[in-house]
């Protein structure tokens, strides 16, 4: 267990798995801490988004379904992670990846 997923008891000095959640644009958002219950509720947003064309329910629910399968399911993990590198690698400047890094160049034969 990393330290991301302990939470230090100041008063007992010991360490307590956190609760499950995600994080979305800096917040975390508490999960259901059974397993299954997280299955139910991602696969209950992916099916009510693929509804999305009536009233209250979106397309929105899907991501967020997918999210929250996330925690639990490893195909979708894989594919969160890989988007999120694509999405960081996309809003990163070109320039930036560069950044400290000495340029190679080809050595010139000028006489001295």
């Amino acid at each position: 267990m990393s330290d991301q997923e302990t939470q230090h008891n100041e008063r007992d000095g010991e360490r307590k798995p956190a609760g499950r959640g995600i994080e979305i644009f800096g917040r975390r958002l508490p999960l259901p801490a059974n397993r299954g219950w997280r299955i139910a509720l991602g696969s209950g947003l992916v099916a009510g988004g693929l509804l999305g064309f009536l009233p209250i329910l979106g397309f929105w629910m899907i991501p967020l379904g997918l999210l929250v399968l996330s925690v639990d399911l490893i195909v979708v993990r894989r594919w969160r992670r890989r988007s999120t590198v694509k999405w960081g690698r996309a809003r990163s400047p070109r320039d930036a990846s560069r950044a400290g890094k000495p340029t190679r160049e080809p050595p010139t034969n000028q006489p001295s």
